[in-house]
Order: C-alpha cells, then structure tokens, then sequence
C-alpha cells in the first residue's frame, strides 16, 4: 500500500481537442491564463418516501458533468484560439461540439501514459471583457455528454488510448 499524501492540482489536466473537425485529435492543454478549474458533477437524483417508512430515500440517477474554465485571454494560445473562435461565430449545436480529456496525473502510469478518460462535450461561451485596465477574460464551460472513454493518454506524443 502507498503511503497517503496530497494531490497537487496541476496533476489533474484536462486537455480539449482544439481541431475536432481533422482526422487526428490536436490535444491542447488547458493551463495558461486558467487560474482555477473544477469538474462539478451535477448529480441526478430521484427522491422518494415509502408508505411503509418515515424517512425518504435518494437515489443518484445520472451525472451532467460540466468544466468551468475561467480564463485570461491570451492570443496564441491554442485553447483560447479555439474557444475564441466558438465565441466570434457563436457557434451552436454541433458547432460547439469537440471533446475533453480529464487525465490523472497522479495515478501511477506505465511507459509515460496515464490513466485518462475522453468524454464529448460541447463548448459554452459565458463571458467575455472584464473591468477597465485589467487583461480580458473569456469564461467559458465544457458541457460533457454522454459516458467518458476510459484509457490511457501520453502527454508527450498526445495520444489517448481507450481500455
């Protein structure tokens, strides 16, 4: 058994397919101008009292997964490009749509890859300015659809490889 320590937080990335439309994925990492991102879960749950009980019972039906990324907009940056042009089209529908990799560093990996899972999700545009003499920001959300891919991702020749 390991030994218990804590996790850092740039052992959690998440890295989006920022040309969804080419034969190839081109996973690029979300990290410059992200300051702070949280997978939120958003349970599903049905809730019910038996007439034979005096307390209720919840039951997790399903998760709508979502990613917000609130970001400083940085021109060159592969993500911010994507994102950006999402939100200068504004995109809807299968227009948004591209797909996420959640890769856990953290987990011990073999031959430089690390346990991973690719999910679909399309691309919500929140915000974009901010206050005077500050840098823009683009705030936007991944919005996951449908069950993760488990596998394995390389960061170093960015390739996923389902289980």
């Amino acid at each position: 058994m390991s030994e218990k320590h804590k996790i850092k937080r740039s052992k959690l990335a998440v890295f989006l397919n920022t040309a969804p439309a080419a034969e190839t994925a081109v996973w690029s990492l979300v990290g410059d101008g992200v300051t702070e991102m949280t997978i939120t879960y958003n349970p599903q749950t049905s809730e019910v009292t038996y007439v034979h009980e005096d307390s209720g019972t919840t039951d997790v039906e399903s998760y709508k997964p979502t990613i917000a990324a609130p970001m400083t907009a940085i021109a060159g940056d592969e993500v911010f490009e994507f994102v950006d042009g999402i939100r200068r089209g504004r995109k809807v529908m299968g227009d948004c749509l591209t797909q996420c990799l959640i890769v856990y560093l953290y987990k011990d990996g073999t031959a430089g890859t690390y346990p991973a899972e690719k999910n679909d999700c399309a691309v919500q545009i929140d915000d974009f300015g901010g206050a005077g003499g500050e840098s823009a920001k683009l705030n936007f959300t991944l919005n996951l659809q449908g069950d993760a891919v488990i596998g394995t991702f390389n960061p170093s020749t960015k390739l996923f490889t389902a289980s």
